[in-house]
């Protein structure tokens, strides 16, 4: 497959269009647009990140800038060592949730954030023109960063919920058994260390840190049936699993069973909101992008935190976050930024958040979730033919709601007493992506209907 450029930089399969020459223009690219300074380089652990780090590693020599190399580490820990080094930005090699045929790289401002889409569209372009030039000189520094999970403990640990209280020690004192799965990958080694701080009995399944899949990388409850049964027989209080970058975190309740990923983002809310005067909040703000579950918006209301919603894209949350000093944001995916750590994604923040809510709540988390009300959500995707735009006018007129009411920042999204309905094209297929919510099963049915009415050939 050719090379996929999206809003979160590139990624293609090995041998195909992720090859080294192409590998090499867009670190070049990237190069051109930074500020003068070093680049701290990490990747997610699958075997092709092993030339391609030494790709990018070479580049960035020859384009003159120094190189820090974090190794194995989370892409939420390369965001961080970016801050932490004052370097002019950083690169994550890795596909993310794809399979172990991909590879790709996330580029990272100096800031610690990600590309937007206007500046990975300014690193495309110069690709496509070769816009890009070798400076005469060169340098030969490369450091290794020693212990680069440090930096990312140490955030967490430094958070005012842990430095201004004696919560840390209430959570060590549960002594919460957890069943831990990084398949292998980035956060094999981090995450077990950071339950163990947390005074949790760790099983670790699938920590070899070797990036040898023992599953299907993306986290989806037919891929992590095994952990699923390991929580059940050993007895344990809750499972989680990452996907190979871990900034995406799944959860399994103490009866086996996988929590829907939507519902991270609640948890995680919901722990916010209980510890709300231990994180300033500059406002009463939360994110999320159009596509996330309104089970956020329900469980914000009862501590009088306001969602506002952003495109899909963890840059275009954070943007919004900043705009509006958000205390919290995320997507549906099993994605949670924290700004008192940093503005990424970050399973590890994830992980300290549910484990305060059950520390503080002292039951388990399936009575948590059960708490929150039940919706039906379904996400689909279809062809996009030369009708598409006649479609969505006919599917709005069948809601009874007028177009004047469908937000279009981010394709087309459309609220009602339903629920709602987003519909956007895909930034890398000639597809559109649908995804609805509904309040009621029989509203689930109806709208489930309609809409393959519309869109199914």
């Amino acid at each position: 497959m050719a090379i996929v450029r999206s809003i979160s930089g590139i990624r293609g399969t090995i041998g195909e269009g992720f090859s080294p020459n192409v590998i090499a223009n867009y670190v070049s690219a990237f190069s051109e647009l930074l500020p003068q300074g070093p680049v701290v380089i990490g990747r997610d652990g699958r075997p092709s990140g092993i030339w391609v780090e030494q790709i990018c590693i070479g580049t960035l020599l020859a384009m003159n800038r120094k190189v820090l190399n974090a190794g194995i580490v989370p892409t939420p820990t390369v965001q961080i060592l970016v801050e932490e080094f004052n370097t002019s930005g950083g690169i994550s090699i890795t596909a993310s949730h794809n399979t172990a045929e991909w590879n790709g790289l996330k580029f990272i401002k100096s800031d610690g954030t990600f590309f937007s889409r206007y500046e990975n569209q300014k690193i495309f372009e110069i690709v496509d023109l070769l816009a890009f030039k070798f400076p005469a000189n060169f340098t030969t520094q490369i450091d290794n960063i020693q212990n680069p999970y440090e930096y990312h403990l140490k955030r967490i640990f430094n958070l005012p919920l842990f430095k201004e209280t004696n919560f840390l020690d209430r959570i060590r004192g549960k002594k919460f058994k957890v069943v831990f799965d990084a398949n292998n990958s980035s956060g094999s080694k981090i995450i077990p260390e950071l339950l163990e701080n947390l005074g949790c009995d760790v099983i670790k399944i699938n920590c070899e840190l070797n990036g040898i899949f023992a599953h299907p990388p993306e986290p989806n409850p037919e891929n992590i049936v095994n952990i699923s049964k390991i929580v059940s027989t050993k007895n344990a209080d809750i499972g989680f699993v990452v996907d190979p970058d871990a900034d995406r975190l799944v959860i399994i309740d103490e009866k086996g069973n996988p929590i829907w990923e939507e519902l991270t983002i609640a948890l995680a809310i919901n722990s916010i909101g209980e510890f709300l005067e231990y994180f300033y909040p500059k406002s009463n703000k939360v994110v999320v992008n159009y596509s996330t579950t309104q089970v956020a918006e329900i469980v914000a209301k009862k501590y009088g935190l306001d969602v506002l919603r952003s495109p899909v894209g963890e840059i275009n949350v954070v943007e919004r976050m900043k705009e509006h000093d958000a205390i919290l944001g995320g997507e549906g995916s099993g994605g949670v930024i924290l700004p008192h750590c940093h503005y990424g994604r970050d399973s590890l923040v994830g992980i300290v958040l549910v484990l305060s809510l059950l520390a503080k709540y002292n039951k388990p988390i399936s009575e948590i979730i059960n708490e929150y009300p039940k919706v039906f959500m379904k996400k689909n995707k279809y062809s996009i033919n030369s009708d598409f735009e006649n479609k969505i006018e006919e599917l709005v007129n069948s809601l009874g709601i007028s177009l004047l009411d469908v937000n279009t920042e981010d394709g087309y999204r459309m609220d009602g007493d339903f629920g709602w309905i987003h519909i956007r094209k895909s930034n890398t297929e000639p597809i559109a992506r649908v995804i609805f919510e509904t309040k009621t099963q029989e509203d689930f049915i109806k709208v489930n209907r309609m809409i393959n009415a519309l869109f199914v050939e």
